[in-house]
């Protein structure tokens, strides 16, 4: 299966569980693997045969920024959800990581895979 991607989407929102990350937007970063087949939109050279990663990102990064989670397990979640409403995506990789949320580390944050059946049982 083909793959797309975004690398190092910056957002920032709130996010976390403590008084002060929920009064004070912080850096997210997000990176997004889509899954999907891109021959077609290859063979006629076309974007619209393929998944706009532009509008994945655009739309990834207004929810991240808006939607103040208290956890990275829930914005991944979200996030993932939001590239499975498109059509031609099969199945996608989130990262949503937080940097500098713990001390001496680069960055924390949850890696999640998901794909249409994932949320097909949920209802």
């Amino acid at each position: 299966m083909d793959k797309i991607f975004i690398k190092d989407l910056v957002a920032r929102g709130i996010i976390g569980i403590n008084d002060w990350e929920r009064e004070n937007p912080q850096e997210i970063l997000i990176n997004i693997t889509i899954y999907c087949d891109t021959r077609a939109a290859a063979q006629a050279d076309s974007i619209e045969q393929s998944v706009n990663y532009r509008t994945i990102a655009k739309r990834a990064l207004a929810h991240a920024e808006t939607a103040a989670r208290f956890t990275v397990e829930a914005l991944a979640d979200d996030l993932a959800r939001l590239c499975l409403e498109d059509a031609n995506v099969q199945q996608v990789t989130v990262r949503v990581e937080k940097p500098g949320a713990v001390r001496f580390a680069r960055s924390v944050g949850v890696e999640i895979d998901r794909n249409r059946s994932d949320y097909a049982r949920q209802g």
